[in-house]
């Protein structure tokens, strides 16, 4: 019987990817029991292996480890990869900058660091992903994480929120310039998702806002394994026919 999601055979990307990101390492253990192998990355090669280490088959995967902050050099390291171990058939860009930033306190170091990883990084791995060589014959789809913050106002975090709206614009732009590549481009926008940054988040809050944070969710805060199910959709072939579209995965939030 065919499994519409199986990702066999196929090579995926996963920046965010350490063991300490909730996020990240759901997307890596999911994507790895669809059949998906990984390239894991981010800053820290400890993590990474951990994150490696409790994956179907561990010895599928490799770990690269990379700042995604050095903008520049992201196109050049993703042909490296695939001259090492092959072309990508899927990238998602799970790495991100995320807090409470007041207007009063921001800074130009504040917007750079944002903007840079949420955004920038975004771009320069679709630049990577794109170059001959390094995408699938075929072409391949590119993932990217942003939250439902870029798509409805909440108070103190501007600066994430423009960053986050922004990649829905990337987007639909360049759902469009790689159309031609069979490059598909969408974002996946959580709300609230369980685990240790949300319980960051809920510990800044007065407790009468951590109750309208509830009450906005209809069908209760989320998981991070909703949020890599949805992902794992785009890249499958089950999301063949889906580009240039943000999709928000957040329990009825946005619908008020």
């Amino acid at each position: 019987m065919r499994n519409p999601l199986d990702l066999s055979g196929r090579r995926v990307l996963v920046t965010g990817a350490s063991s300490d990101s909730d996020i990240g390492r759901t997307l890596c253990v999911t994507l790895a029991d669809l059949g998906a192998a990984l390239v894991l990355t981010g800053r820290r090669p400890e993590p990474l292996e951990e994150t490696r280490a409790a994956l179907d088959e561990p010895g599928r995967h490799s770990v690269a480890p990379f700042d995604l902050a050095d903008l520049d050099t992201l196109p050049g390291w993703m042909k490296g990869l695939a001259a090492d171990g092959g072309p990508l058939d899927g990238v998602v860009h799970s790495a991100s900058v995320q807090g409470y930033t007041v207007l009063r306190q921001m800074s130009r170091a504040q917007i750079d660091r944002y903007l840079t990883l949420n955004v920038g990084a975004a771009l320069m791995l679709a630049r990577g992903f794109a170059q001959k060589g390094v995408h699938a014959a075929n072409g391949g789809s590119l993932a990217l994480i942003g939250s439902v913050a870029g798509l409805k106002g909440q108070k103190g975090r501007s600066l994430y929120a423009a960053s986050k709206a922004a990649l829905v614009a990337v987007a639909r732009s360049l759902a469009l310039e790689l159309a031609d590549r069979r490059i598909r481009v969408n974002v996946v926008a959580p709300a609230v998702v369980m685990g240790s940054k949300a319980a960051e988040q809920f510990a800044m809050l007065p407790a009468e806002q951590n109750a309208a944070l509830a009450a906005a969710h209809p069908l209760g805060y989320g998981t991070p394994q909703d949020v890599a199910d949805t992902v794992a959709f785009l890249l499958a072939s089950t999301g063949r026919w889906i580009t240039g579209v943000t999709l928000p995965v957040d329990g009825g939030f946005t619908a008020g």
